[in-house]
């Protein structure tokens, strides 16, 4: 059974409707058992994947006798779901404890429990790459030679110890009926050429992340500077619109959907897109002056409770069967070059050609978490805006 947790984005009484009916449905076939965990018991065991080693056999063996895995992650459960679902489906005899976190709660609450030696995450699995890329650092992060690694890029991976699970592009998505025609801006030059010649009309109804307070959000406008010094022009005109700031896509693509907001900005392109096929209103645009790809990097705690439950879990995200399931399903741009569709980094490579920057993966990315590093940062974009 897949545990919800309050971090979800459920409210309690459907929360509680989908635990019980999962365990109402297994306990029907199995009249008699007293719990989820009793059901076990009676749930088929799991064979290796087809062509592992067979030596993984005692890898499954042991993730089931731990019969847990709780994960830590920034993916909202709505997107992550059909991963879940799959992963059971393989895994049977493993109860899945899913945290729906933001990427700073994450982090801190990661450390926190990590430092006080309390239980916490078997695996973390974040899109704020450098946060992820600081756990490596600090000694965080078990090593895990994963039999599937050799399906990635060679950029995908670090020491063996974090992995790129996702290729994902990074937007501007807009409300069509406020933004039309030639407003719609198509780079950079054009969004702060817009914000600051339209700050009256647009005032209060551009949104984005404050990176002061959002993991993500920091990550991202650090990399904004790494390609192009045009993002300090945006963020003036940010400020000049009377920016408001939201803690995560989701909610920026909401407030969109409802014409509340006019434009966000750094949107992830797996929830925009995913956002503009429902509601037709939205729009969104890769830049075509240069678009960043991210990626969601996995890893597995030194110090986790279920580490063999975990390695099924890494194994399973870098998988064909798991990067089609990310592609085709949640949607999130598969990383392997193996798995076909629009969503994945060979459709994503085709459709954004030489204006694609993808962020590699490795220890350059903490270069900015260095304290002082932060706080000039930090007051630099706070100074733009207009803000102290």
């Amino acid at each position: 059974m897949t545990i919800l947790h309050k971090h979800m984005p459920f409210p309690p009484a459907t929360r509680r409707r989908l635990v019980l009916g999962l365990a109402a449905l297994a306990a029907s076939r199995l009249a008699g058992a007293q719990d989820a965990d009793e059901l076990l018991e009676f749930a088929p065991r799991a064979a290796p994947p087809p062509g592992y080693a067979p030596g993984y056999a005692a890898t499954v063996r042991a993730a089931e006798d731990e019969g847990r895995l709780v994960i830590y992650a920034t993916t909202d459960l709505a997107v992550a779901q059909p991963l879940l679902d799959d992963f059971k489906a393989l895994y049977p005899r493993i109860n899945i404890e899913y945290e729906d976190l933001t990427s700073t709660e994450l982090h801190h609450r990661f450390i926190a429990e990590t430092q006080l030696r309390r239980a916490s995450a078997d695996v973390v699995w974040s899109s704020s790459m450098d946060l992820q890329a600081s756990l490596v650092a600090r000694g965080d992060a078990a090593t895990y030679v994963s039999p599937e690694q050799g399906g990635l890029p060679a950029w995908a991976r670090w020491n063996d110890q974090t992995w790129a699970t996702t290729f994902e592009p990074v937007a501007i998505a807009y409300d069509k009926a406020q933004i039309t025609g030639a407003q719609v801006p198509r780079t950079h030059a054009d969004l702060a050429k817009l914000l600051q010649s339209d700050a009256a009309r647009l005032q209060g109804k551009v949104i984005t992340y404050d990176i002061a307070k959002s993991g993500l959000g920091f990550f991202l406008a650090t990399q904004d500077v790494a390609v192009a010094p045009t993002f300090w022009d945006v963020a003036v005109g940010l400020g000049k619109t009377g920016v408001r700031y939201a803690a995560t896509s989701g909610a920026m693509l909401q407030q969109l959907g409802t014409g509340r907001a006019a434009m966000a900005y750094n949107v992830l392109g797996s929830y925009a897109v995913a956002a503009a096929r429902a509601n037709a209103g939205i729009g969104v645009v890769f830049p075509s002056d240069y678009t960043l790809v991210m990626s969601r990097l996995l890893l597995i705690s030194q110090r986790a409770a279920h580490p063999n439950a975990a390695r099924l879990w890494v194994d399973y995200l870098l998988s064909r069967r798991g990067q089609a399931v990310i592609a085709n399903q949640s949607g999130l741009y598969a990383v392997r070059a193996d798995v076909s569709g629009t969503a994945t980094a060979a459709g994503l490579t085709q459709t954004l050609g030489t204006s694609l920057r993808a962020i590699t993966v490795g220890p350059a990315l903490a270069d900015h978490l260095d304290e002082q590093k932060y706080r000039d940062f930090i007051q630099k974009w706070r100074q733009a805006l207009g803000r102290r």
